[in-house]
């Protein structure tokens, strides 16, 4: 069988998946897919006009190519639609950016199921949790009731989520109980997130977060609820602003996990993030799900999208103002004192974001930093695989303690 042949009998499959039909609502698509010289169109939702041009998408590349994308599992720019779209410039990617923008739930929902992975996945004992809320002044005078959970005895451990996200995308980790007999996990929702409301001040302007701000608000935390020098271990814009700690607040920190660390990850702001024209819940989630790698439980990277579905208006796009167009990893692990501050950087190879090239440029930089590449993960490790970061974890919370 062709690979043409083999990609039309997987999207005839892929498209008949009810989670693949949830997001066709309100769409009117016509999408070309060519395999070289070959093409295979495919209508999704209502059939569109003819005559409308910005209604057709068309996705290209050579047979090498889209077998890879069929292969199980596909590698890194080949496992979903937006690395694809993104990264991967073996493919031309056409079509009104609007209409991309409108069906990009669908198509990171067919992508995920040209080649399913089904496995089941432990489910983290959530009876471990400890939650309550802090307020918490920041050092300008904002006051903020921020909700907090925690799991576990001994040395803290803060955990910082990702941008847009809440510390729900740690309870997989928080809540093993090996690695909670000896250090006390804790992580919180910055303002603005998951159970946390934002400041009774708020006029209800734009939300966008910079690095003085989220520094101020990690450090109150600190100071106010924890109230003793943690290990800091957060993820993505979490991971970028744990190094800024290492750096403007050593007093502060024990040592630094980095999780899919970024460098300079420009580009990660889009238009379309906060759009009248597009649905932001589906939108923010779908790409989030093009991150995430493609053995991980498919039950776990549904969740992992499934928090991003949930933020508020704006407020991904705003905490992308700091990751992706502030941030600067060089000139911050500059600053950082690797002899006193241990940092580790964790990476996914399904990370296009932050990407093992950036960790291995910021261990550089910092003395006695070291990176542990994670192949089969993404950039949301804790999330779609929590089993797994674990496993990675343990040996760097163990190296602590000695």
């Amino acid at each position: 069988m062709s690979v043409f042949e083999r990609l039309v009998d997987h999207l005839t499959i892929a498209l008949a998946k009810p989670e693949v039909n949830v997001f066709t609502r309100g769409l009117s698509l016509r999408v070309r897919f060519c395999v070289g010289d070959r093409i295979h169109h495919v209508v999704i939702g209502t059939s569109p006009d003819q005559s409308d041009a910005a209604s057709e998408i068309g996705i290209s590349a050579g047979a090498d190519d889209w077998a890879l994308v069929l292969a199980d599992p596909a590698p890194p720019t080949y496992h979903s639609f937006s690395s694809i779209q993104l990264r991967n410039q073996r493919f031309t990617i056409t079509g009104d950016p609007l209409a991309i923008a409108q069906a990009r739930a669908c198509f990171e929902a067919i992508f995920a199921n040209l080649t399913p992975y089904e496995v089941e996945a432990p489910q983290a004992d959530l009876s471990r949790l400890r939650g309550s809320y802090h307020s918490i002044t920041s050092s300008t005078g904002r006051c903020a009731q921020i909700y907090s959970e925690e799991a576990g005895t001994g040395t803290p451990v803060l955990c910082l989520h990702t941008a847009g996200a809440d510390t729900r995308q740690f309870h997989g980790v928080m809540c093993d109980a090996d690695l909670g007999a000896d250090w006390r996990l804790i992580g919180f929702d910055m303002p603005f997130h998951g159970r946390s409301m934002p400041p009774a001040d708020w006029s209800g302007d734009t939300y966008l977060l910079n690095q003085q701000t989220y520094l101020d608000w990690c450090v109150s935390f600190i100071e106010q609820a924890i109230r003793e020098p943690v290990v800091v271990m957060g993820c993505s814009m979490g991971a970028g602003i744990a190094m800024v700690l290492a750096a403007e607040r050593p007093d502060l920190i024990r040592a630094v996990i980095a999780l899919e660390a970024p460098l300079r990850p420009r580009g990660r702001r889009n238009d379309y993030l906060t759009h009248a024209k597009v649905n932001g819940g589906w939108h923010s989630a779908a790409y989030v799900r093009g991150l995430l790698g493609p053995r991980s439980p498919a039950d776990l990277r549904r969740r992992a999208a499934y928090i991003y579905s949930q933020g508020a208006p704006g407020i991904y796009d705003g905490d992308l103002a700091f990751y992706s167009d502030e941030f600067d990893g060089e000139h911050i692990a500059k600053r950082i004192d690797g002899r006193m501050i241990p940092v580790a950087l964790l990476i996914g190879h399904y990370d296009f974001s932050a990407t093992v090239e950036d960790a291995h440029q910021l261990a550089g930089w910092i003395e006695n930093a070291r990176v542990i590449e994670m192949p089969e993960l993404g950039h949301f490790p804790m999330t779609e695989h929590p089993a797994e970061m674990v496993r990675y974890l343990r040996p760097v919370f163990a190296s602590l303690q000695q």
